[in-house]
């Protein structure tokens, strides 16, 4: 005949609340050391982390000046490679951005006439059919300069309304530091040098915002 097994002692009470009460110093331990103690008012408080646009341009104004300029191609040889082959083109010269890829171009022609900032340029080269404009302000549309890198993607903003505010920055930098420097209300008759970014969206059609311009 088998023994029976001696019955489980319980734990007392008093034992089960000092068990219980170990426990929680322990977890309350834990989580202290994973908690990060951040003053008010300094570097890493949360609260001092608002996106200024201003700050951004004038910041970012000049990496995107340089990333145009280095990779600009002449005006003549996107054109020629636009009409050979328009897709291979946009992925040789361009950047993808939405509707149509961004591409970075250079480019010296004689002003012709403008509208509301826009100028009409005259660029040796190119086709009959195609229209070059330079936008000069005051108002810069579009978000080319934003777009033309591909450095500068929707996820290092907050939210939408962050990204499009970055893109109007780059334009207002790029009226201080590249347009102000212009009578951009006589250009007309005169030659420019152009470096600039345009969206391919009418291959017939080009909108160029500069990070560069000169009269020569």
């Amino acid at each position: 005949m088998s023994a029976k097994a001696a019955p489980a002692r319980q734990a007392s009470p008093g034992l089960r609340r000092a068990l219980a009460g170990a426990a929680v110093v322990v977890l309350l331990g834990a989580m202290a050391l994973d908690t990060k103690v951040i003053k008010i008012g300094s570097a890493g408080d949360v609260r001092n982390a608002v996106f200024s646009a201003a700050d951004y341009g004038k910041s970012e104004f000049p990496k995107v000046q340089a990333d145009v300029e280095a990779r600009a191609a002449d005006a003549a040889t996107i054109a020629t490679a636009i009409a050979k082959d328009r897709a291979t083109a946009e992925k040789e010269y361009g950047v993808p951005a939405g509707v149509g890829p961004v591409m970075s171009v250079k480019f010296t022609g004689v002003v012709g006439e403008g509208k509301s900032g826009i100028y009409k340029v005259a660029v040796d080269g190119l086709p009959d059919t195609l229209t070059v404009r330079v936008q000069t302000g005051p108002a810069i549309n579009g978000t080319e300069l934003r777009d033309a890198t591909g450095k500068i993607t929707f996820g290092q903003f907050t939210n939408q309304i962050e990204y499009q505010d970055a893109g109007s920055a780059l334009n207002n930098e790029m009226k201080k530091e590249v347009l102000a420097k212009v009578d951009t209300s006589a250009l007309t008759g005169k030659t420019i040098a152009v470096v600039g970014a345009f969206k391919l969206v009418n291959p017939k059609s080009w909108l160029v915002t500069p990070v560069r311009l000169e009269v020569k």
